[in-house]
């Protein structure tokens, strides 16, 4: 009897001791975040990825009640930003709001960090479609007079880009390398210095964000001929696609999203993710972006690391082919 009594004595005695293991230790979700969460983009202030990482760090911080701050890191072509977020510490603290130019960088050059080893894909935020515009002083009207027409031009046509290695940029090889059109690159420092000789007419052709320039198409300073994008816009429901006028292949599209070091834990990416979809699901969240010309996304970690998986592939061939690729 005492021998019973003995091992129920000691199987309580263990039981006592499970109990308050068990409970002192929630998952790290539950105890996620523990201290301030940076947002690192590797861009300068002001512009449409900065505008909607900031729209996360405040959702965030009213959630969960820790500060959530945007930290921006420009240089490099946005390699310096996303090295940082490379090397910090995979708990969920130090995050990567970025653009397609993650994935096109890969492709150009060698950088300090594997845009697909090193970071774990937390959503797509929005895609930003582009457009083949002109000058209205071309005459130019559809895409096989825009070919035609450049090939016909003993230099060919210039276009306008935001610089070497943007979407801009690699819209146009790709359309080159489809097409055989004859366009030569003419680099600018940004988006408002493209826009604004492309409207003076200082330069004519341009592979254009709609959030920059739908609004002078709509008034008639540029000449929309054909979108980027799989389907057409919404916006304008009357401009072809590329793909649809004969080159099924051509698509791009720009585009935003998140992304934590590599290791970070299972359940704090599903946390992050869940939190920046209901974001994005918001009307007034909704409602900006889409007046920032963007279209939200918020899809599953898996279906955005596939698709930047697939993005990274598709430009390192783009960029292979138009000869911009450098050891």
């Amino acid at each position: 009897m005492r021998a019973a009594s003995a091992r129920r004595a000691w199987a309580a005695a263990c039981a006592a001791l499970i109990v308050p293991v068990g409970t002192a230790a929630p998952s790290k979700a539950q105890s996620y975040p523990s201290k301030q969460i940076e947002l690192v983009v590797p861009f300068v202030a002001g512009g449409t990825t900065d505008t909607v990482a900031r729209f996360i760090s405040q959702r965030l911080s009213d959630q969960w009640g820790q500060p959530v701050i945007v930290s921006n890191r420009p240089g490099g072509g946005s390699s310096i930003g996303t090295n940082i977020v490379a090397k910090a510490a995979p708990d969920g603290h130090t995050l990567l709001v970025t653009t397609i130019a993650f994935a096109i960088n890969a492709s150009l050059q060698k950088q300090p960090y594997d845009a697909i080893k090193d970071f774990t894909a937390i959503s797509e935020l929005s895609t930003i479609p582009l457009m083949l515009v002109v000058h209205p002083s071309l005459p130019i009207n559809n895409l096989k007079v825009f070919i035609e027409y450049s090939k016909a031009q003993p230099a060919g046509l210039d276009y306008a880009t935001s610089g070497p290695g943007t979407s801009t940029h690699l819209a146009a090889e790709m359309f080159k390398a489809m097409t055989g059109a004859k366009l030569v690159h003419v680099p600018f420092k940004g988006n408002a210095e493209v826009i604004n000789a492309l409207v003076g007419g200082h330069v004519k052709v341009h592979f254009a964000l709609t959030a920059s320039t739908l609004q002078h198409v709509r008034n008639g300073t540029l000449r929309v001929i054909a979108v980027t994008t799989e389907k057409r816009l919404p916006d304008l429901p009357d401009v072809p696609t590329i793909a649809e006028l004969g080159y099924p292949a051509y698509e791009i599209s720009s585009w935003q999203g998140v992304f934590a070091p590599a290791g970070t834990p299972k359940e704090i990416v599903g946390r992050l993710n869940r939190e920046i979809v209901a974001m994005l699901k918001t009307p007034e969240v909704h409602a900006r972006i889409t007046r920032e010309g963007a279209i939200p996304i918020g899809n599953a970690p898996e279906e955005f690391a596939a698709r930047f998986k697939n993005e990274v592939e598709k430009w390192a061939r783009v960029a292979q082919s138009a000869g911009l690729a450098t050891p």
